[in-house]
């Protein structure tokens, strides 16, 4: 068993396994070690907190695997913590019996799944695998937003101005009067526009920039 250790930042998903239990960290990192998931143990959430404020794995790849009841900070706690640290791994609770309004309440909150103890093995590897290809659509598409923020970075003011006047629903006659500019002007603008976002429609031009807006 690994305790408040991690590995290197690897491409590879990492589970990371939190409860105060050392026999449930002991069986549940064999498991996970058994079908080749990478993983690291902490028998705290503090513990886990201190790491994952560290630069000691990749931040974004994988998910966790949290009880909700332990001494010092609770599950739900770390919860909390992690979301003002900005932390979009899935989580997935693990509970006893009485826990389990408090676990419906995690859910309601952003947790991915909650499993009641005792559980069974299958169970929380399905469930384990669920919460890493969340993480893998989660990652993909934080990452087609980035590239669209780099292609934005890359218009000029004037391209600025008229592609908020596209994606706001004006067309070329009105954006070429509001900006005392010819319609042709805004045409070539706009033209320069597309290329470098590198779509092929308006449709598809104000998808990219909504899906990229920070209030999506």
């Amino acid at each position: 068993m690994q305790n408040n250790k991690t590995k290197h930042v690897s491409s590879s998903p990492m589970v990371h396994v939190v409860d105060d239990d050392e026999a449930v960290l002991d069986s549940v990192g064999m498991l996970l070690d058994s079908i080749g998931l990478k993983n690291t143990c902490y028998m705290d959430a503090q513990g886990f907190l201190d790491s994952y404020s560290g630069t000691e794995f990749d931040k974004n790849n994988g998910c966790i695997l949290l009880d909700i009841r332990m001494p010092f900070m609770s599950g739900i706690e770390c919860q909390h913590r992690l979301e003002q640290m900005g932390c979009r791994m899935p989580i997935i609770f693990v509970t006893g019996h009485g826990d389990v309004p408090t676990a419906v309440e995690a859910m309601k909150n952003g947790a991915a799944e909650f499993i009641q103890k005792p559980f069974r093995e299958q169970l929380l590897i399905d469930a384990i695998q669920k919460a890493l290809q969340v993480n893998i659509e989660d990652q993909k598409r934080l990452e087609k937003i980035n590239q669209t923020l780099d292609k934005l970075a890359s218009l000029t003011n004037r391209e600025s101005q008229i592609l908020k006047a596209i994606v706001s629903g004006k067309a070329n006659k009105v954006i070429a009067i509001e900006l005392h500019l010819s319609q042709r002007t805004i045409e070539i603008h706009r033209a320069h526009v597309m290329d470098k976002m590198q779509v092929k429609s308006l449709a598809e031009l104000v998808k990219v920039v909504i899906d990229a807006s920070p209030s999506h």
